[in-house]
């Protein structure tokens, strides 16, 4: 906790300096960080002075044979015990990602009107999931199904962490039920694919603060006559975080040549941020797998019997209608816990 409170004081200092504002996008971003972790901060020292407030009470109460009172500090402890490890488990998103936005895709896969009816399930059990933890959201696009359900969707859900628990719904999801498509009421199994991205801007902004930037004037080599050659006019910049180098001695100003020496190097780091974004994308596409037998990361099973499994960490249940009304924290936490383990 102490590590964060370094960290907001940072990010409050850098935030007052002079021309911040100017940087919109910076701004935002770590204006967004500094209220996620005053907010942190703010619910820890509330729970621990909560938890000071109980122990005075159980103390108090100790030698009291009152079995009201009892019942009260014992479900006060219980509701406090939520909250901390609610807390406890966004302690686990500490990826960059993990606070963004996210555009959750779901694609029917095998099984024709059976799985684009599934594909409708997931979007309708990701959406009461959203509106349980109240998250904002809203559908992108929708591809219907030729009879019923879905061929596929996509959504933006909007808060604090969403990418960060979504991401544990990534893969493939299995159904086994009785078909209400089929006449002879036979079991069928169906499959839909769930995909998760965090939220990116699709204009990367170049900001080259001046600290960030490494400036170096020399004289001009070649032919351009007495002044070019005799005088430092020739502009040299480096892009100390990535390292990037642009350098103009075109002109006979060393002002003119900053100047396209700094547009040369701002499309230069434009286009190596952008490149990093495409290598992240990659790898998260690269992560998908065929929507059908054997892909899945969890199985959600209506007959013979009720059960839904995650067959990445074992973590199951057999009340399937709680999970398709949203009930997903139990599974989204054990996957989170065996990452970070």
């Amino acid at each position: 906790m102490e590590s964060k409170r370094a960290r907001l004081a940072i990010l409050q200092e850098g935030m007052s300096g002079a021309g911040f504002w100017h940087d919109r996008k910076r701004a935002e971003s770590m204006s967004r960080e500094a209220r996620l972790l005053e907010s942190t901060i703010q619910t820890w020292d509330r729970l621990k002075q909560q938890g000071d407030d109980l122990i005075e009470l159980h103390a108090l109460a100790e030698g009291d044979d009152d079995p009201a009172t009892a019942k009260e500090l014992e479900q006060e402890t219980a509701r406090l015990m939520a909250v901390i490890d609610d807390l406890e488990f966004r302690t686990m998103l500490s990826d960059a990602d993990d606070p963004k936005n996210a555009i959750l895709v779901i694609h029917s896969g095998a099984g024709g009107t059976e799985a684009a009816d599934w594909a409708e399930m997931l979007m309708r059990m990701y959406t009461r999931w959203a509106e349980r933890r109240q998250f904002e959201w809203h559908v992108m696009d929708l591809t219907p199904g030729d009879e019923a359900g879905l061929k596929g969707v996509t959504m933006e859900l909007k808060g604090d962490y969403v990418y960060g628990y979504l991401k544990a719904e990534a893969g493939v999801h299995r159904l086994v039920r009785i078909s209400p498509f089929d006449s002879n009421s036979r079991r069928h199994t169906s499959f839909a694919s769930v995909f998760v991205y965090p939220e990116v801007d699709e204009k990367i902004e170049v900001n080259l603060p001046d600290e960030e930037l490494q400036i170096d004037v020399f004289r001009a080599g070649g032919a351009g006559g007495q002044h070019v050659n005799k005088t430092s006019s020739a502009v040299r910049m480096t892009h100390i975080p990535t390292g990037i180098v642009a350098q103009c001695q075109n002109e006979r100003s060393q002002f003119k040549n900053k100047s396209t020496a700094l547009k040369i190097l701002a499309a230069r780091v434009y286009q190596h941020f952008r490149a990093e974004e495409q290598k992240k994308q990659d790898a998260v596409e690269s992560t998908k797998m065929a929507i059908d037998f054997g892909s899945q990361i969890r199985s959600y099973v209506f007959h013979p019997y009720n059960m839904v499994k995650d067959h990445r960490t074992d973590c199951e249940t057999a009340n399937v209608q709680a999970v398709m009304d949203g009930d997903l924290d139990e599974f989204i936490k054990a996957y989170l816990t065996q990452a970070v383990a």
